[in-house]
C-alpha cells in the first residue's frame, strides 16, 4: 500500500509548492503597487507644496498686453514672446526669449573676484525685424541683447521675407563696423522703440513670466502623475 500513497504524497507537495510560490508572487506584486503608490503620494505632496509655495510668496501677475505702441503676444508654455508694431508702411517686430544667460553685475566684479550670484545682471536674446510694407522683398534683422538697462546689437543683416535663410552671410560684428555707422543704426532703432526703456520692460515682464511657467510646469506634471 505505502508505494500507490507515495504519487500522492508527491502531488500534494508540488501543489503545496505551487501554492506557496503562487502566494509570494501576490505577495511581491502588492508590495510593488504599495511602493508605487506611496511614491506617487509623495511626489504629489511635493508637487502641491512647491506650487502653494510660489503662488503664496510671489504670485505672478496679470502680464501687459502691450508696451508703448507695441502689441504683446504671449503664448503659454512657450519660451518666448512676440512684440508687433505697424508704423506707418513699416512693421517692426520682435521676437524676444526668456532668460537666457546671465553675467556678474559691475558692482560685484568691482567689489569681489567672486560675483553674488544675486547681483547678477540677466540676458535676453531679441531678434528684430523692421520692413517696409508687403511690396518689399527684403527685411532688415537686428540680432541684439537686452540687459536690464541697456539693449546691445550683436548683428545686423537683411534678408528675403518668407525665405528661410540657409548659411546667409550675416556681415561683420556690429562693433567691427565704423562708428558713426554703429550710431546711425542705433539711432535707426531708437526711433522705432528698440531702446533701453524696452530692456526694462522686458526683463520684469519676462521675470513675471519665468514665475507663470513654473507653476504651469509644475501644475502640467501634477495632473499627468494623478492620472
Amino acid at each position: 500500500m505505502a508505494r500507490w500513497l507515495l504519487p500522492s504524497r508527491g502531488l500534494l507537495r508540488l501543489k503545496s509548492l505551487a501554492s506557496s510560490a503562487a502566494s509570494a508572487v501576490i505577495s511581491r506584486s502588492y508590495i510593488s503597487e504599495m511602493r508605487r503608490s506611496a511614491f506617487r503620494e509623495n511626489l504629489l505632496r511635493i508637487l502641491r507644496t512647491e506650487i502653494a509655495y510660489e503662488v503664496e510668496s510671489r504670485p505672478p501677475s496679470r502680464p501687459a498686453a502691450a508696451f508703448r505702441s507695441f502689441d504683446v503676444d504671449d503664448r503659454p508654455g512657450e519660451q518666448w514672446i512676440k512684440l508687433r508694431w505697424s508704423r506707418g508702411r513699416e512693421e517692426i517686430k520682435i521676437e524676444a526669449t526668456m532668460f537666457d544667460g546671465a553675467a556678474p553685475s559691475t558692482r560685484s566684479a568691482a567689489s569681489s573676484e567672486v560675483a553674488d550670484a544675486r547681483d547678477a545682471r540677466l540676458h535676453i536674446s531679441l531678434m528684430v525685424e523692421v520692413s517696409k510694407g508687403d511690396d518689399s522683398e527684403l527685411a532688415l534683422q537686428f540680432a541684439c541683447s537686452a540687459w536690464p538697462d541697456d539693449v546691445e546689437v550683436e548683428k545686423v543683416f537683411p534678408v528675403r521675407r518668407g525665405h528661410a535663410a540657409h548659411r546667409q552671410y550675416m556681415g561683420p560684428d556690429f562693433k567691427e563696423l565704423d562708428e558713426e555707422m554703429q550710431d546711425t543704426l542705433l539711432e535707426y532703432l531708437e526711433e522705432r522703440g528698440v531702446n533701453d526703456e524696452l530692456a526694462g520692460f522686458l526683463h520684469g515682464y519676462m521675470a513675471n513670466k519665468d514665475r507663470t511657467e513654473l507653476v504651469r510646469w509644475l501644475r502640467n506634471i501634477e495632473t499627468y502623475v494623478k492620472k
